[in-house]
């Protein structure tokens, strides 16, 4: 969940929508405050002039005393104007009736001034003996405006939320790439170190894309020199070890019984099967494009030429080293990569199973699936190591002389190319150990 809130934070998409949101918001204030503006300056210029010409048909139609009707508890409208008609004689006894007078003024104009209700505007009109002015409370102006600003911005207000799913669309749309780009690599294998094609991504992430090129080749470098390094070290080393072993056999004819050279022998028969076992974990990891084509055989036949291989070391212990099989079941598939798993699954029970013990082969086919099984007597391991016996140079049990610890890294290795499936058990049978391989008949799409 953590994760989950972290990747939202920090997703793009997310981030612009917000900031899309928060800056249409900043819009609309800026358009409210603009609209109010405008609106009072229209509002102003249009009663002023309503002002201007109620004072000169008060004129035109004879002068009089008058007072206006203002009530402080009372709201007023915008069509609401006062008017006041007061004699300069009065002006004391006018001005102490209505605190909304404005002294004597010589010349006609707006004024403005305050007193404890609110704000007022008027319109001073000045005759001989009389003065005319039409007021009215700036709060009222304030308040038309703000109610024409407010009916601009309801709209707007409206239509914000199917403004926001637009553009929320619209940014899914402009990041679809990036999406794309996500699920061509999520599609990708460990060993798929192939270019992607930029052609199909916008401009601005072909950058990234090459860079990520860039990269492929490298680790792709890397790994083929690693490869390279394994196979010529163990291609090198085969030579002198194998003229060693001749002259170390040598050697064993003429003193059989020598303890120190019996130990030397045995280190190197260890030193030879650790060279084999680096060149076949070097062709385990060789790239796709190395690898050989699809083909028909029959994997009991494979199965059987690895036992006759392998029938002497068994011998060697005393093993009974037997085969199970049904009739021939053929196999699309790549028969060095079935023939090293079956080759170095013997040959690991060979090396744990104790003397006079037993190791059983058996090849059948279930459902759509061609099933291997070898099975021992030896003492087996213990299903919390499972997941550890399948580490490069990882050995369970270490008083063997004989093992490099990669036999089963590279079965393994083999399963995964050829889209297998690889689990351990415990033999009912035999008590031991029991590995058991699944192939598909026909290759995977």
């Amino acid at each position: 969940m953590a994760f989950s809130t972290h990747s939202f934070a920090n997703s793009l998409k997310t981030k612009l929508i917000l900031y899309m949101s928060f800056f249409s918001l900043i819009v609309g204030c800026v358009l409210m405050m603009s609209a109010y503006k405008i609106s009072l300056e229209e509002t102003n210029e249009i009663l002023d002039q309503q002002m201007k010409n109620l004072a000169e048909r008060v004129v035109r139609h004879g002068l009089e005393p008058t007072r206006n009707d203002f009530e402080p508890t009372q709201r007023y409208a915008e069509q609401d104007l006062f008017v006041d008609v007061w004699s300069y004689k009065d002006r004391t006894k006018n001005q102490q009736h209505s605190d909304i007078l404005v002294h004597s003024v010589p010349k006609a104009g707006f004024y403005r001034h305050k007193n404890a209700d609110d704000v007022w505007y008027t319109y001073v009109l000045p005759q001989k003996d009389y003065q005319i002015q039409v007021s009215q409370q700036q709060s009222v102006r304030q308040d038309l405006a703000l109610e024409l600003a407010g009916s601009m911005l309801i709209p707007y207000l409206v239509l914000m939320p199917f403004v926001i799913w637009g553009l929320s669309w619209m940014i899914s749309r402009i990041l679809q790439p990036l999406d794309d780009f996500k699920a061509e690599l999520a599609q990708r294998n460990s060993k798929d170190l192939q270019p992607i094609l930029a052609r199909d991504y916008p401009v601005e992430i072909i950058p990234t894309i090459e860079e990520m090129n860039h990269l492929f080749e490298r680790i792709s470098l890397s790994q083929q020199e690693q490869r390279q390094f394994i196979a010529d070290a163990a291609h090198e080393l085969r030579t002198p070890i194998t003229a060693l072993s001749l002259q170390m056999q040598v050697l064993l004819q003429e003193f059989p019984e020598h303890a120190d050279l019996q130990r030397l022998n045995l280190g190197l028969v260890r030193i030879q099967h650790l060279v084999t076992q680096l060149l076949n974990l070097a062709k385990q990891d060789a790239s796709i494009e190395d690898l050989e084509r699809l083909q028909d055989f029959d994997v009991s036949t494979t199965a059987v030429n690895c036992v006759e291989q392998l029938i002497h070391l068994a011998m060697q212990k005393n093993l009974d080293l037997g085969m199970e099989q049904s009739e021939a079941l053929k196999l699309h598939s790549q028969e060095s990569a079935v023939h090293s798993i079956i080759y170095n699954l013997i040959d690991n029970a060979i090396k744990y199973t104790p003397n006079n013990g037993v190791i059983n082969v058996s090849v059948y086919p279930k459902d759509d699936h061609a099933m291997i099984v070898v099975e021992d007597s030896g003492p087996g391991i213990d299903p919390q190591l499972h997941e550890h016996i399948l580490k490069r140079f990882y050995r369970v049990h270490h008083h063997q002389e004989v093992g490099s610890g990669l036999g089963l890294s590279i079965v393994d290795k083999a399963v995964q190319r050829i889209h297998g499936q690889l689990s351990f058990g415990t033999s009912e049978s035999l008590g031991g150990l029991k590995v058991s391989i699944e192939l598909p008949l026909s290759p995977k799409a």
